[in-house]
């Protein structure tokens, strides 16, 4: 039997630069580990994906009860699920599966998870809170989706000055727009739909990131090609690199931890705070540093071309 060495877990993953502490060192392991299980049984890595969003809803369902144990059991529940949300990426990568719909049902996946996470708090608090806990629970619930958006789209920016545009996820509007509007219908229902929550999805990212849009044009129009000189990659890369941390705080781990310890107190409205205070602050600061930075990138581009 192959024994598995460290080399071969990363080139299962994005980058070193973009992966956190904790999912190097707990997820992406047994998340290989399972990559390799789905691989020989033949599983489709959007079969783990929607069999991850399951566990992860029957995760949120235990928050609702107080119960210390039900409480925990849900805890390895997401556990769990999150160990599958990082197998399915593995397994796309091993067997070279990757696929826009894949990449909808990924986000889609961690939505449906903290959906049902929030609907188990509200209806947990309604007895004290009333019906005000659904309007906390809902304005949380929009910030994360805007700080999860924004994680991810930095991570795939960084990524595409790393490793080109083969090792990123990084898209267009414009790019998705003509892939949804050449597809019919009758060619298929999910691929079609998937371009379209795609789309909008990205649209939203790119709402908030105005001066990244302005940059790539301009290295557009000055390498049309798409030769990026390996200066300016680098440059971009040194800028982008002390955000990804942050990145990997609006993500899944760091708000874990938090929302564990509330419900761990019995205090579960402590998790909305924290998200409404301190990860709006992160979010903030993060696209405010980025897109300072890219504009400087611009005024730089086009100073060379005068």
């Amino acid at each position: 039997m192959k024994k598995h060495t460290r080399e071969d877990i990363e080139a299962t993953l994005k980058s070193s630069d973009t992966e956190e502490f904790i999912d190097i060192c707990f997820y992406r392991p047994i998340g290989y580990r399972l990559a390799l299980l789905f691989s020989k049984w033949g599983v489709h890595p959007n079969t783990v994906t929607v069999a991850s969003m399951l566990i992860g809803a029957a995760a949120g369902v235990c928050f609702y009860f107080t119960d210390l144990w039900v409480t925990v059991t849900g805890m390895i529940l997401l556990v769990w699920a999150n160990s599958y949300d990082s197998a399915d990426g593995q397994l796309a990568r091993i067997t070279g599966q990757t696929s826009p719909l894949g990449r909808m049902l990924d986000g889609f996946c961690g939505e449906v998870w903290f959906f049902c996470i929030y609907a188990a708090i509200c209806f947990r608090l309604m007895p004290q809170w009333g019906m005000w806990i659904w309007l906390l629970g809902a304005v949380t619930g929009f910030f994360h989706g805007k700080q999860a958006a924004m994680a991810d789209y930095y991570r795939n920016a960084h990524l595409f000055f790393l490793k080109g545009k083969s090792g990123s996820e990084l898209t267009d509007t414009q790019t998705l727009l003509a892939d949804y509007n050449r597809k019919k219908w009758t060619d298929g229902f999910m691929s079609k739909l998937s371009n379209y929550l795609y789309y909008n999805y990205t649209k939203g990212q790119e709402a908030w990131a105005k001066q990244f849009l302005r940059l790539r044009k301009v290295l557009a129009q000055k390498y049309p090609a798409g030769a990026i000189p390996e200066w300016f990659c680098r440059a971009f890369r040194v800028k982008s690199l002390p955000l990804m941390k942050f990145t990997n705080i609006l993500s899944f781990n760091t708000r874990a931890a938090v929302l564990f310890i509330s419900l761990l107190v019995d205090m579960p409205w402590l998790y909305f705070v924290f998200e409404l205070t301190v990860l709006n602050i992160l979010l903030a600061y993060m696209v405010i540093t980025h897109e300072r930075f890219c504009k400087s990138f611009v005024g730089l581009l086009s100073e060379e071309q005068e």
